[in-house]
């Protein structure tokens, strides 16, 4: 017998950051490594990945990373865990290919590393277990399911999918693969929940192309659509509409371009090279007008928003809208973007523009509904569920689906983040061990987790701005040489407040004396009492805390 272990270092109680753990005797698997963005009050950090502590502990068990596909909640972090860990990677090769050019991007060389591809007709083995993959149904092309067979049942790991039958056969489920994966006994799934409060099945495209196709009847000049970069459905969707109306095809969007590029290769993305438009800068003599064209605004969370804004204020080089332009949003806003989203509609519709903005209810969901859900248990049959990937709130949705479906509350295995659910013999024996998990914050390319104390000072920088006191003092005299000079940035005007730089200036005067009356000047203790007794007068005369930065220049005179 096995003994088994399920865990996740993020992607539980959260939206994204998905990465889980399968442990099988003394061999460790690793299920994805994604990101998951900031919220607005996490200032200037760019992305937000798992913590890789415990994984650093054990890597001498770690098998390899088996990747389920190319979207950033499921590969964002590789280049982060390549960084720490160099270990071996499987996926199918569209999702590697996104990868290699994540990796490039990071600045580091794809020689360095080990790329294994495999596809739903491989199966590989590591001792007494052996690994299968299974096609998905998702919006991007060689979406997996993973099935991990082990001596006391298969463990299947069902991340993002739905069973939409209306889809191309490139994005279809492979339910003969499935149903073989199914005739084993199945110890545990691992399946998503974020659509678990959804009812019904996952709805077809049908409604969809209703509406883009009217939009694109009645548009008489050029047409913008907004779509995220990943959801290659979408924009080949586009694509073929914009086709049958015998338009040209613009694409912006310098990762989606470089997605697309990858996609054409592989024929997951079909456009006629005579319909592709190649955009210049605008300039004097070429505005990019392209009655004719469609006008594809693509890219991740707020950049098409950002884009589209950019495009109204005559600011983008490539495209400057215009009145008789029909502008199509179908890019709902994700979690952080609500603002952005809200700001680029006032815009819009403050110029008089043409908007049509496709409805959430008719955009197709790319991941399981409740009804998905059941049937992907029911074809199973698993004696555990281990809801996973998703908000609380759909974890919990997730947990009352199955008891609806008969499961006792000691077959749904509610973990959190960190949290080990222990099988040995078949039967769980415990979910009371942890092991570190946690968020690292990456800011641009930094290797380092920004800390709290950088976050409360950008914060600060934000809500109260800075102060700065610049001084040259003689130490050998003990003496301020000349009236310092106090700048203010996002504080207060400093014409309109003379009075309280006035108070700043005298109570600087009154620190330094106190600092003089020693044998030698100790620069660290003059600087924290600088800051400490401005600091404490500013909140006093103004109930705000800007950073003070005594800038103390050491002049002989």
């Amino acid at each position: 017998m096995a003994r088994i272990k399920i865990l996740a270092l993020g992607g539980l109680g959260e939206n994204g950051k998905n990465m889980f753990c399968i442990e099988v005797d003394n061999s460790l698997f690793i299920l994805d490594a994604g990101l998951k963005y900031p919220t607005t009050e996490l200032l200037g950090v760019d992305s937000i990945v798992p913590d890789f502590t415990y994984l650093e502990k054990n890597k001498s068990r770690i098998v390899g990373l088996f990747l389920s596909h190319g979207h950033e909640d499921h590969i964002g972090a590789v280049p982060k865990l390549l960084k720490t860990l160099n270990i071996p990677i499987y996926g199918s090769y569209f999702t590697l290919a996104i990868l290699k050019d994540s990796i490039k991007d990071y600045g580091l060389d794809i020689n360095d590393y080990k790329f294994n591809i495999v596809s739903s007709k491989k199966t590989l083995s590591f001792d007494d277990v052996s690994i299968d993959f299974y096609n998905v149904t998702h919006s991007i092309p060689e979406s997996f399911g993973i099935s991990l067979s082990t001596k006391d049942g298969v463990i299947i790991y069902a991340p993002d999918y739905n069973f939409d039958q209306n889809v191309h056969k490139s994005y279809k489920t492979d339910f003969d693969k499935l149903s073989r994966i199914a005739g084993k006994p199945v110890l545990a799934l691992l399946t998503e929940s974020l659509g678990a409060e959804r009812t019904g099945y996952t709805h077809s495209s049908t409604s969809l192309d209703y509406a883009l196709n009217q939009a694109f009847y009645q548009a008489e000049s050029r047409i913008i659509v907004t779509s995220f970069s990943t959801d290659l459905v979408r924009i080949q969707k586009i694509i073929d509409i914009a086709l049958k109306y015998n338009r040209k095809i613009a694409i912006i969007g310098r990762k989606t371009q470089r997605t697309v590029d990858i996609a054409v290769n592989l024929g997951y993305l079909k456009i006629p090279e005579d319909n592709l438009v190649n955009l210049r800068f605008i300039d004097e003599k070429n505005k990019n007008e392209l009655k004719d064209a469609v006008v594809l605004v693509t890219g991740d969370r707020h950049e098409p928003f950002y884009m589209l804004q950019r495009m109204v204020k005559k600011l983008d080089r490539l495209i400057h809208t215009d009145l008789k332009d029909t502008i199509i949003l179908m890019t709902p806003p994700v979690p952080g973007t609500e603002k952005i989203a809200a700001r680029t509609l006032d815009i819009l519709y403050r110029n008089d523009l043409n908007v049509i903005k496709i409805s959430k209810n008719i955009l197709p969901p790319s991941h399981a509904s409740s009804e998905d859900i059941k049937l992907l248990i029911n074809i199973l049959n698993p004696k555990y569920i281990v809801p996973v990937i998703g908000e609380y709130r759909h974890l919990y949705a997730l947990r009352n689906l199955c008891r609806d479906m008969g499961y006792n509350n000691k077959n749904i295995i509610m973990l959190d983040n960190g949290v080990v659910g222990e099988l040995n013999n078949k039967s769980l024996v415990s979910t009371k061990e942890k092991v570190p998990s946690g968020d690292i914050l990456v800011d641009g390319i930094l290797d380092d987790d920004v800390s709290d104390v950088v976050l409360r000072d950008r914060e600060m920088l934000a809500e109260d701005g800075v102060l700065l006191i610049i001084a040259n003092i003689d130490a050998r005299n003990k003496k301020v040489v000349s009236d310092p000079e106090v700048v203010s940035r996002g504080f207060v005007y400093m014409k309109e407040n003379e009075d309280l730089i006035k108070g700043v200036t005298d109570l600087f005067y009154y620190v330094s004396e106190n600092e003089f009356t020693g044998k030698y000047i100790n620069w660290r203790n003059y600087k924290s009492n600088v800051k400490n007794h401005i600091s404490k007068y500013l909140y006093r005369e103004t109930r705000r805390s800007p950073i003070i930065i005594p800038v103390l220049i050491d002049t002989q005179i």
